[in-house]
């Protein structure tokens, strides 16, 4: 498979456009983790040629972090980690947390979990109003410049909060929400990293399972799952964007792709974009292959959103995942 690249300042080799997204490995809010899958779908994912894996510790609460340290030992080179700092927990229930002391902790934390002496992207995971993002920018900044981190970005920032940020630090990647059913961030965040040469992690590329194209109107969410907690998938919504995932289907279907291969192609023609695919099974990767060495043309892009307005009346995006502040 000839895999797509792009580069991110800072990290010393090309990185695959589709990366290892491990929300779900760490189980927390996907039903209870399994290790076992977890690992070998991370060693499917490296024999595929993806060589960015992007976890964070609020992930299970350390346990995605360890396992992905479990699954790269013998095998980091070559190897970027992406995690994350800045959200703290308490009995089970994240919240922000930037603070300078909160950041020394998590990067002691993730380095021992992840049996790695260095991270190459560490990204902010939420902003913090209880502290200052100059105060933030410039613990990290420290951090990068004793070694520990090879690269710094932010995630669900605003462009005002990136801009203030980078006046301290090297900013290097952001990681928003984005898939073709949450577009929020053409309106200013996207083009921003393109003036900017920043690398746009796209979290959510398959809109939390919804463009795999395998959900139907009898599909249940059990009580860990934090679907169950996403406006789209509940009824009226839900019928919405079942239709406009069928009708994505037979577009797809015309030109001989399968569904995750259009809505990964898609993510990865709109700019400096790296598509997160979230797996937690090794056959829920299967299919990464197809998203590279083609395009979409502008009539496709037309008809996408043509299909889209047709079909769901009642857009939301992905905000109900904001944690609360401290």
């Amino acid at each position: 498979m000839s895999v797509e690249t792009l580069a991110i300042a800072g990290i010393p080799f090309p990185i695959s456009r589709i990366a290892l997204g491990t929300w779900a490995i760490g189980g927390w809010m996907w039903g209870g983790p399994d290790d076992r899958k977890a690992i070998a779908t991370i060693h499917e994912a490296l024999d595929l040629g993806i060589n960015l894996i992007d976890t964070a510790p609020v992930y299970g609460f350390g346990h995605s972090e360890d396992v992905v340290g479990q699954a790269l030992a013998g095998r980091r080179d070559g190897v970027a980690i992406a995690t994350k700092v800045g959200l703290d927990w308490k009995d089970g229930k994240p919240f922000r947390n930037a603070s300078s002391a909160r950041i020394r902790q998590e990067i002691e934390d993730s380095l021992r979990r992840l049996r790695t002496d260095r991270i190459d992207l560490y990204q902010v995971h939420w902003p913090d109003p209880s502290v200052p993002i100059d105060d933030t920018a410039r613990e990290l900044e420290r951090l990068h410049r004793e070694g520990k981190v090879l690269a710094l970005g932010v995630s669900n920032f605003s462009v005002a909060q990136m801009e203030l940020f980078r006046s301290v630090a090297p900013l290097a990647a952001i990681q928003p929400p984005y898939n073709l059913f949450e577009r929020e961030i053409e309106k200013d965040i996207l083009p921003w990293a393109a003036a900017h040469d920043l690398a746009v992690l796209a979290y959510g590329p398959l809109c939390r399972g919804l463009l795999s194209g395998r959900m139907t109107a009898e599909t249940v969410f059990g009580a860990d799952d934090l679907r169950g907690a996403d406006p789209k998938f509940r009824a009226p919504r839900f019928a919405q964007y079942l239709a406009a995932v069928s009708a994505l289907q037979d577009f797809a279907r015309q030109r001989g792709r399968s569904i995750l291969a259009l809505a990964i192609r898609w993510v990865l023609d709109q700019g400096p974009t790296i598509a997160l695919w979230g797996a937690r099974k090794p056959e829920q990767i299967a299919g990464i292959d197809q998203a590279f060495g083609w395009t979409l043309s502008a009539d496709d892009k037309a008809e996408i959103d043509r299909i889209l307005k047709s079909c769901i009346t009642d857009p939301v995006g992905p905000e109900f995942m904001a944690p609360p502040g401290a």
